[in-house]
């Protein structure tokens, strides 16, 4: 069995409310132990940069430059999921050193899966500099490139938690 370590998921769902976080403790292969998590929620000049970045990148044609709305989002983004880390971190009493690493989604600005092609928005790097803990992000396109409809983890989530509910083969 591998070490248990903590680690945090983040989250910013189609509803532009806000930031999730939620801690749990895992050997990689099963969930050790749930911990807490919280919301935090966007201001509404947030909610409004990203509102525009939504709406400027369905006019973007995959590899196209940027737009800076959609780099001032990004940041904002970012900065946000960094406020919501320090958040929890503070809520569990823990410091940066005491989690292995960050599972950071972004936000989806676009999902074209029949093309095989969906565009997150997060820097990963910016995130892991202002926490202090590593980042794994982007992890929907390849899913996507795949042939898949962006959301890699649920399969593995849900067979941990049948596995543990005893519906499942260990």
């Amino acid at each position: 069995m591998m070490q248990i370590q903590k680690v945090m998921g983040l989250m910013s769902g189609t509803s532009l409310d806000g930031v999730d976080a939620a801690l749990l403790e895992t050997d990689g292969a099963a969930v050790a132990r749930p911990g807490p998590g919280l919301t935090l929620p966007y201001d509404g000049q947030t909610r409004a940069l990203l509102r525009a970045a939504l709406d400027e990148a369905r006019d973007v044609a995959e590899g196209a430059p940027v737009s800076q709305t959609i780099r001032e989002a990004e940041k904002r983004l970012t900065e946000v999921h960094a406020e919501a880390v320090k958040a929890l971190l503070a809520k569990c009493g823990l410091e940066a050193g005491d989690v292995a690493l960050l599972g950071f989604h972004g936000q989806t600005i676009l999902h074209r899966p029949e093309r095989r092609w969906t565009w997150q928005i997060g820097d990963g790097g910016a995130l892991t500099r202002a926490t202090g803990i590593d980042v794994v992000n982007d992890f929907r396109s390849a899913d996507v490139k795949a042939g898949g409809q962006g959301a890699p983890l649920m399969p593995l989530y849900h067979a941990v938690m049948a596995r543990e509910a005893g519906l499942a083969e260990p």
